[in-house]
């Protein structure tokens, strides 16, 4: 993916890593789409990022997504990359299911029916373009696990695999696939982790992002060394030591 000249839509970006990455993709020079669901939100980032346009999407209605995507298309009919930011982490106690269901339910329809939406809305018209992306957004406790939040791991490794054999389908033609995995950030995802010494500062991630977008324009992962830890433990042969020191040092995700 270039990091300039490219119209870009990121639903779930009103706040959090996903504001941050449309700002920052706006100051290089692309045209930059934000999507989320309360207007009041949308009005003021695009007051406030008169660079940045703003549409209201629910990634976790199929009808939303299939008018928020008819708009953008025919609004920016030179789109060329989608990004599938929006999801939830939840706490989650598998013990009982009044302690589970209702979450798990709805983590899925955010983080992996939303995208696997996303995508079905937008393909035919990105395979139009001479160089399109889809990024999806991955994590690295897509790779290993915290004892809290199941369904969160179960969907993210799912985001990974889905990633991998959409590769594969699309070789040939003009979109490519790229996955972004963030490690922990310090942004609302979780309560505690906008404080939490244990998460990434969100600039500092967003930086190192654009930097490996930047350097790195045939990636298909982009991977800041934070997440390294938890995305090669089974290769390096240190699994059981990654998900003790993950679960020891933030049992609770932040």
């Amino acid at each position: 993916m270039d990091i300039s000249g490219n119209t870009i839509f990121i639903p779930g970006a009103t706040s959090g890593i996903g504001l941050a990455l449309a700002q920052q993709l706006a100051a290089r020079g692309n045209t930059v789409i934000v999507g989320g669901r309360r207007e009041e939100i949308l009005q003021r980032i695009a007051s406030e990022n008169p660079e940045i346009t703003a549409v209201r999407i629910d990634t976790t209605d199929a009808e939303s997504i299939r008018t928020a995507a008819a708009e953008v298309i025919a609004e920016h009919p030179d789109l060329n990359v989608v990004i599938t930011m929006a999801g939830i982490m939840r706490v989650e106690d598998w013990t009982h299911p009044d302690g589970f269901l209702a979450t798990a339910e709805d983590t899925v329809t955010t983080n992996l029916l939303g995208p696997i939406r996303l995508i079905a809305a937008f393909i035919e018209h990105l395979r139009t373009r001479a160089a399109a992306t889809i990024m999806t957004v991955s994590s690295g406790l897509a790779f290993a696990p915290l004892r809290a939040t199941p369904t969160y791991h179960a969907t993210k490794a799912a985001i990974h695999m889905l990633s991998e054999s959409l590769r594969l389908q699309l070789a040939g033609t003009g979109v490519k696939v790229l996955e972004l995995e963030p490690p922990a950030v310090r942004t609302a995802l979780m309560p505690g982790q906008e404080t939490s010494d244990f998460a990434m500062p969100l600039d500092e991630f967003i930086d190192e992002v654009i930097g490996l977008i930047e350097s790195q324009p045939e990636a298909t992962e982009i991977q800041v060394e934070n997440v390294k830890f938890l995305r090669y433990g089974e290769a390096r042969g240190d699994y059981a030591e990654v998900v003790s020191t993950l679960n020891r040092l933030d049992p609770h995700g932040r």
